[in-house]
């Protein structure tokens, strides 16, 4: 099958905002060469799935869509991009099926690569050394869903035990203060009302390609994310900014104090932690140290009482006793914060942490899991509960489920009311 005459294309993604925007970019980017998107359980005669690596179950989902692809549509091209694609192209270029693999480099060029694959070739496999990742490539969702997620900042130069993300998109990278305020401007002449910035690790903006096209060291940076933030606040039409997810020492005073004052940047941080015990934390390799996230709570909760505080833990670490899984429970239970969002330890290929012993077991991984699920639960009800009566400003979004439509406060809770045509993508006064 070639693919000269007219075509369709689906795409599915896994895992994070930023893979998320980067697909959509991808959908445009087909679109102007004169593809027809469609949905993914439609007939299609490309299907692209952006994959994540984060853990096994990403791997696993990522074969399982393939053998549902072969069963639909045997005769339609499958590219597999994202981090699992520059992880391991070969061993996903042998499962079923699969007629494209592209690596970070790569994956912009996915019309280009398209236009030379023909079904039945054995796979292509289009990477390169993550050491030769260098480019920033801009990306946001648009039309996908009222809140639009804009890629500013791309890979990692952090080594945590746990992860791969350094070896799946590259060195810290960023996009330019200017082109960032561009894109917003686009994005608000488009009637987008929320932008959601998003990165690897977002803090570590200003890193990048500066004019000449070279890569700005980390003794030369010209800008950060705290000159970015404060540009953003002067785009004319976007109503709402949310940080997705900021590291806490990269989380500095000033842009706490900033949000705080902000009318556009709502107040709403997600912030790793992943573990409450500063052994585990050292263990890791992070950053910081429990006493230093403790003290940005504070801070947020006393310029921002309302604000909702997210967190990132990670149950089950190699080394991870019932001793310290208690100082994470007692730490997080101790602390004025909003949600939990939990990931079980797995195994990653080329990590520090397949080192480390104690190997807790997955039964137990599974428990702790489970209970801090039960907490996060509590927490975001306790969290809604204390604010219940007061008036917030809640954008509702499109999609309608059983006649019901839901939005976001400020301050992200979630609001489910019955649909009305009039309040998509508006911003509306409501009672919680």
């Amino acid at each position: 099958m070639s693919l000269s005459s007219p075509r369709t294309v689906a795409f599915h993604t896994l895992g994070c905002k930023l893979n998320f925007s980067e697909t959509s970019s991808l959908s445009r980017l087909l679109e102007q060469e004169g593809f027809e998107k469609k949905e993914f359980e439609d007939q299609a005669d490309v299907y692209v799935i952006n994959t994540c690596s984060v853990t096994d179950n990403a791997d696993k989902e990522c074969r399982q869509l393939v053998r549902r692809i072969q069963r639909k549509a045997p005769e339609s091209l499958v590219v597999i991009t994202g981090c699992y694609a520059q992880l391991k192209p070969k061993e996903i270029s042998e499962i079923p099926g699969v007629d494209l693999v592209l690596g970070a480099a790569e994956k912009f060029n996915i019309a280009q690569h398209l236009r030379e694959l023909s079904k039945g070739d054995s796979a292509r496999i289009c990477s390169c050394d993550v050491e030769d990742v260098t480019g920033f490539h801009s990306s946001w969702s648009v039309n996908d869903r009222t809140r639009t997620f804009l890629k500013v900042q791309d890979g990692c130069d952090y080594n945590c035990a746990f992860c791969t993300i350094p070896m799946a998109r590259g060195k810290s990278r960023s996009d330019t203060v200017s082109n960032v305020l561009r894109n917003a401007e686009e994005l608000a002449a488009a009637g987008v009302q929320e932008i959601v910035l998003t990165g690897v690790n977002l803090g570590d903006f200003g890193k990048g390609p500066d004019g000449a096209g070279t890569t700005i060291g980390i003794n030369q940076r010209e800008e950060n994310f705290y000159e970015l933030v404060q540009a953003l606040d002067e785009v004319e039409g976007i109503q709402r900014y949310r940080i997705s997810s900021i590291e806490p020492n990269l989380l500095t005073n000033d842009i706490i104090r900033f949000v705080a004052q902000s009318r556009k940047f709502m107040p709403h941080f997600h912030i790793p932690l992943q573990s409450g015990s500063n052994s585990i934390l050292a263990a890791m390799r992070r950053r910081y140290r429990r006493e230093l996230y403790a003290e940005r709570v504070q801070l947020i909760k006393n310029l921002m009482p309302h604000c909702a505080i997210g967190v990132d833990v990670i149950v089950g670490f190699p080394g991870e006793t019932d001793e310290y899984f208690q100082e994470t429970f007692d730490f997080l239970h101790s602390l004025d914060i909003s949600y939990l969002h939990v990931f079980t330890y797995s195994e990653r290929d080329n990590t520090h942490a397949l080192q480390l012993k104690p190997v807790v077991p997955m039964e137990v991984r599974h428990q702790r899991n489970k209970t801090l699920r039960n907490l996060s639960y509590m927490k975001m009800q306790y969290f809604t509960a204390a604010h219940a009566g007061q008036q917030r400003k809640v954008l509702f979004e499109g999609s309608a489920k059983n006649n019901m439509m839901e939005g976001y406060t400020d301050n992200y809770i979630r609001i489910s009311t019955p649909y009305r045509a009039e309040w998509v993508n508006q911003i509306v006064d409501w009672t919680v």
